[in-house]
């Protein structure tokens, strides 16, 4: 389960990059009721999105290293510089280079060797996101990629990561806990990437309705991507694009 006790190489932020910020701003806002909090143009307006005073995700503007708008999600690390030798060793691709952010962090961009972004966040004054799972905040990551069981020792010599092959249904669901965490700890999972799609990590965020988030995000302007399907144990999700393109996933998890 994501939490916000923030072991190496848990999931601890995320982000959207947009063209249109204020657009982007009004279309979260809209759907998940979140407040946004601008932390001025020294920082390129980049916005904390919170509910009731705790952040949950970050907007931020388009920059040369993150391409098309889309979600970013980024893993704690004790040193990001560290970090980013062990990706380009372990053959991954460094997009942004390590680079501190006024005394919040230190951050650095990167691809793994399929192709999918993620970054790292070495934390400062900002640990992470303040709430997770609960509605309107990040409640799962998950890694589409065209190679799940190889792409695995490239994660696990970056992070140290167990991954944990789980039954679901008639297949089996690669369940991902960070080295220094338990079962109760797993905040991720590896899917299957469908021909002519690109590597991405898409990030789930948690709705006490799926169905009625779908057509709130569609008033709002979004596209679905997958309409909002039930699977057992886990909840009922659907799978949506922003009106920029960016990609996330909503989801009524199981009691």
């Amino acid at each position: 389960m994501l939490t916000t006790h923030y072991l190496p190489g848990s999931p601890c932020w995320v982000d959207v990059s947009s063209p249109d910020p204020e657009a982007s701003a009004a279309f979260y806002t809209g759907l998940f009721g979140w407040d946004l909090v601008s932390l001025g143009p020294e920082h390129r307006n980049y916005r904390f999105c919170q509910l009731g005073g705790r952040t949950v995700a970050g907007i931020s503007p388009e920059g040369p290293a993150r391409g098309a708008p889309a979600w970013l999600t980024y893993f704690q690390a004790p040193d990001a510089d560290t970090m980013a030798k062990a990706i380009e060793q372990a053959g991954g691709s460094v997009l942004a280079a390590p680079y501190d952010i006024a005394g919040q962090g230190r951050m650095a961009l990167f691809a793994d060797p399929a192709g999918a972004s993620f970054a790292v966040w070495q934390p400062g004054a900002t640990k992470g996101l303040g709430l997770v799972t609960d509605a309107g905040s990040l409640g799962w990551v998950e890694l589409y990629t065209p190679d799940p069981v190889g792409i695995r020792a490239f994660y696990q010599s970056v992070f140290g990561w167990r991954i944990e092959d789980l039954p679901m249904g008639d297949t089996s669901y690669p369940v991902i806990s960070p080295a220094e965490g338990d079962e109760s700890s797993a905040a991720a999972g590896l899917a299957q990437l469908q021909a002519g799609d690109r590597p991405h990590w898409l990030p789930y965020f948690e709705v006490p309705d799926c169905d009625a988030a779908v057509a709130a995000a569609q008033r709002l302007g979004a596209t679905t991507q997958t309409q909002a399907t039930t699977t057992e144990g886990v909840g009922r999700m659907a799978f949506l694009a922003d009106p920029f393109g960016a990609r996330f996933a909503v989801i009524a998890s199981s009691a």
